[in-house]
């Protein structure tokens, strides 16, 4: 019987999602594969989280690429980038604490990629006047990756209903991020 490598990395991602600490043995079972099958395929747990992080990535990407970032206001683009990245909230949330993915000198790009599509995003919306400028687009990034995997471990743990995750996120977000139509006088 031929293993999917995408099954296992999806039912690894699961199972990670709710249970980070996982052992390998975890996982596999998890699959519905031997250790030593699942051993084949990824030499380790760091193996298997770098290929998590690529499918992590690539998810990213395709959800940046269907939120249409470049269309209309940005606050809508950006309710449309949550709304597409929610699927994947959880694998991004067990990513985001994997600290060995963002150390040193062998990050991977694809995360440089996305947090400059990101970034644009939000330097787009200071440009239209749609957001302060006061906040960099950088620290807006990293605000919205906090918010994801916030939110994400809420949903996961039945703290926070699923329909609630977008909601929360935008208006969390885009609530400090707006710009003030009224400025108070001095």
């Amino acid at each position: 019987m031929a293993v999917d490598p995408d099954h296992v990395l999806r039912s690894a991602a699961t199972l990670l999602t709710r249970k980070s600490t996982a052992t390998m043995d975890e996982v596999a079972r998890a699959a519905g594969i031997s250790r030593a099958t699942l051993h084949r395929h990824f030499a380790g747990r760091d193996a298997l989280v770098r290929a998590l992080e690529a499918l992590g990535i690539a998810e990213c990407e395709a959800a940046l690429d269907a939120a249409r970032l470049d269309e209309g206001p940005v606050g809508d683009a950006v309710r449309r980038l949550v709304a597409e990245i929610e699927p994947q909230a959880g694998l991004l949330a067990f990513l985001y604490t994997e600290n060995q993915l963002f150390e040193g000198e062998e990050q991977n790009a694809g995360w440089a990629r996305i947090d400059e599509r990101i970034a644009d995003l939000f330097r787009r919306g200071q440009e239209t006047g749609e957001f302060r400028i006061d906040l960099t687009p950088a620290w807006l990034t990293e605000a919205l990756y906090g918010l994801l995997a916030s939110a994400a471990w809420a949903v996961a743990e039945g703290r926070v209903a699923p329909r609630e995750f977008t909601y929360m996120i935008v208006e969390l977000l885009l609530g400090g991020a707006r710009r003030p139509t009224d400025t108070p006088t001095a």
